[in-house]
């Protein structure tokens, strides 16, 4: 038979059982594969298998700490800790939920907390990302952190979402600690306390690179006053409590927890009863104020804002500090609506959040007068025996500069100018050592003794006080005449060239030709504290505790101390010196015994009748400062050896027609004065000054009030005169 032969059967039943055992190799080189891989895991890597795995069955949930209380020189709070019900929404949870159970979620969530859903859905957005409403709509935290949407909200809506969580995925309700004000006497201190917001990722990112783990995702941090500039200290440092869940986030148990520990407690310097009077003080004033009319506008005083201080001049402790208009610190917790952060800000309704102590910066008018005194005695041009005219004006040029009201006093000492507040032998000072420093002829770098004086008290420049945003003021020397004029030249060359005949357009074509020039007219200007000199009420309040003291210069102090929540002191808070007035003792100590007879029979005479001048031995001085286009500002200084106190209200008229009456009040609080009777022990701090030992912590975890200081000298000697 022709053709192919087939394969005999043995040789088919060889191929076939060649392909079973290359199978076979396989599957069991395979398998090899396999248990040599999981021999790898469960035996070479497996403790490293094992920690990733409890770490993705353990979630750790931040446990905030209380935030350090805030009190006063005697432990009383003023800003303390309370637990508040708070909900809110996982961003990355929320956004695993499909786009309807999102909306639907949402709803049912602003339902409960009473709030509109659009309000929940602009929180969640970041700020600065597309579509996000300006702050604080929008969430300026941390992107990592569950964003609260309520505060405050009813325990039982808290716990109805606590126990339905299968219904509320990404929503979170759990009791948070807020800041509380127990508002001991009244007192508001906004501006000194100062207020909270949450870390913004960039301080978060940042805390984590500096490896700073007191600052985390849901942290609150101090944005103003010493809640900022103690912020470290006050802020305490995290907990955390470990809890196991399974692979769909269910909660198993419990794990390991680390407990927060809490903020440390601030002493200050604040006494709040003292604040409470201030603060009503400062305030009868303004709306006294404004239902006077001005003789100069024919209207009403408008008084858009004002600030009081109450510093002890032998260390720069700050016991009050007042600022008007004010706001209730409790509008930030829980966040601030848009609606309330724009009423701050808002200038018809006088900027509440600008804190005018620190931050006003206005001419001082008069109260100028006793440093220009100390420069000028401290020259070899005058001495405490001169005598200049007190006319009711004074010529430069080819205008007459007058005395306030065009009074007149004859031939006076730097004493009695004081005393009488006399413009014109103060201009008169000024243009003399105008004239020796070269006049017109003296350059930028010409020094003045009256511009060093300046500058020696403390004037334009920061005070050093503990608190932030501080504004530095002013001295419109030579040298700052010549940078303003270049840096403003062009504009008002531009303005001069417009026709008209009114002060700014007239002045716009005299800048443009010389006004880099520090002429005669600056010069009598700023020897009575007016012209482009502006300063703050703090500037002024340390200016004259210097004079108080002999001449040292504090920075002033909120801060006195921090404690452990056990009471153990962490630190002291010690005054600093920042200088010391560069005038011999003969003349400071001349400026202070001439500045005791303002109250007794200069310009605050008249609101000091009855009151016992002989035993509570008052220094002061008015200012009135005229600003272009505005109504005078007001401003008294007084002080003792105990306390300086300085008042200032914007647009506010006289110094002591303004404010006379509630700095009377002050002191008559201070010191238990009634009608000539002094009683030191009756007095808002009982003995007169603050106790020198700090509040302490019992047993309870309860702050006790220090033992009070001794009566003072001062107030000792009155005491005893009665």
């Amino acid at each position: 038979m022709n053709g192919t032969a087939r394969p005999s059967g043995s040789h088919a039943f060889d191929l076939s059982r060649t392909r079973l055992v290359v199978i076979q190799v396989l599957v069991i080189a395979l398998m090899a594969t396999l248990l040599g891989r999981l021999w790898y895991l469960q035996v070479v890597t497996g403790d490293v298998y094992q920690a990733q795995a409890a770490d993705n069955a353990v979630r750790d949930v931040i446990v905030q700490p209380q935030r350090g209380l805030i009190v006063d020189a005697m432990g009383r709070p003023l800003v303390a800790s309370r637990q508040s019900w708070v909900v809110s929404v996982d961003r990355t949870l929320l956004d695993r939920l499909r786009n309807r159970q999102q909306d639907q979620l949402l709803r049912t969530v602003a339902g409960m907390v009473d709030k509109p859903v659009r309000t929940i859905e602009d929180r969640l957005l970041l700020c600065g990302t597309q579509d996000a409403p300006p702050p604080p709509r929008c969430w300026n935290g941390s992107p990592y952190q569950p964003v609260p949407v309520a505060s405050g909200v009813d325990e039982r809506v808290a716990v109805d979402i606590q126990e339905r969580r299968e219904d509320f995925p990404a929503v979170q309700a759990e009791q948070q600690p807020v800041r509380d004000y127990p508002e001991p006497f009244g007192v508001n201190a906004a501006h000194v306390l100062g207020y909270l917001s949450p870390a913004t990722a960039a301080e978060y990112d940042q805390a984590r690179a500096d490896g700073d783990r007191t600052v985390t995702a849901q942290s609150q941090v101090g944005r103003a006053g010493v809640e900022r500039q103690y912020d470290k200290w006050l802020r305490g440092v995290p907990g955390s409590d470990g809890i196991a869940v399974d692979s769909q986030g269910r909660v198993l148990g419990a794990d390991v927890s680390r407990p927060p520990r809490a903020g440390d407690t601030l002493v200050t310097s604040l006494d709040a009863r003292v604040q409470s009077v201030v603060e009503r003080e400062l305030k009868t004033t303004i709306l006294g104020a404004r239902q006077t009319v001005d003789k100069v506008t024919g209207r009403r005083y408008e008084a858009t804002s004002g600030s009081a201080i109450v510093l002890d001049p032998n260390d720069g402790s700050i016991v009050a500090m007042a600022s008007y208009p004010t706001y209730d610190p409790d509008v930030w917790v829980g966040g601030i609506s848009d609606t309330e952060l724009q009423l701050l800000y808002s200038k018809r309704a006088g900027e509440p959040l600008l804190s005018r102590p620190t931050q006003a910066q206005l001419a001082p008018g008069s109260t100028f007068k006793p440093f220009m005194a100390m420069g000028a005695l401290a020259t070899d041009s005058y001495s405490p025996t001169t005598r200049l005219d007190c006319s009711s004006s004074f010529t430069v040029g080819n205008r007459a500069y007058k005395n306030f009201e065009s009074g007149a006093y004859g031939s006076i000492g730097f004493d009695r100018a004081l005393q009488v507040s006399c413009n014109t032998f103060f201009y008169r000072v000024g243009y003399n050592l105008w004239l020796k420093a070269g006049g017109d002829d003296a350059t930028a770098e010409t020094k003045d003794p009256l511009v060093e004086a300046a500058q020696a008290a403390g004037f334009g420049s920061t005070t050093g006080v503990d608190l932030p945003g501080e504004a530095p003021g002013r001295i419109a020397d030579r040298r700052w005449q010549m940078q303003y004029w270049k840096q403003n030249k062009d504009y008002y060359c531009e303005l001069g060239k417009e026709p008209g005949s009114d002060f700014l357009h007239v002045y716009a074509r005299e800048f443009c030709i010389d006004g880099y020039e520090f002429g005669a007219g600056d010069s009598v200007n700023f020897v009575i504290g007016q012209g482009d000199t502006i300063v703050t009420p703090m500037q002024l309040a340390t200016g004259y505790a210097a004079i108080a003291n002999g001449g040292t210069l504090w920075e002033p102090r909120v801060g006195k101390a921090l404690l452990s929540p056990s009471g153990k002191v962490v630190r002291r808070i010690k005054p600093e010196v920042q200088d010391r007035l560069p005038f011999p003792d003969s003349v400071i100590n001349y400026v202070d015994t001439a500045l005791q007879g303002t109250p007794k029979d200069g310009t605050l005479a008249w609101k000091y009748g009855g009151f016992p001048l002989d035993k509570v031995a008052i220094r002061g001085k008015t200012g009135t400062a005229e600003v272009y286009g505005r109504q005078t500002t007001s401003w008294l200084a007084n002080y003792t050896e105990d306390y300086v106190i300085v008042m200032m209200v914007e647009q506010g008229g006289t110094g002591s027609g303004t404010s006379g009456d509630s700095m009377r009040r002050i002191w008559e609080a201070l010191y238990g004065i009634k009608g000539l009777q002094v009683r030191p022990d009756k007095g808002l701090i009982p003995g007169v000054t603050e106790p020198t030992k700090l509040p302490t912590v019992d047993a309870r975890g309860l702050i006790e009030s220090p033992p009070l200081a001794a009566t003072s000298a001062r107030a000792s000697a009155a005491q005893s005169a009665r």
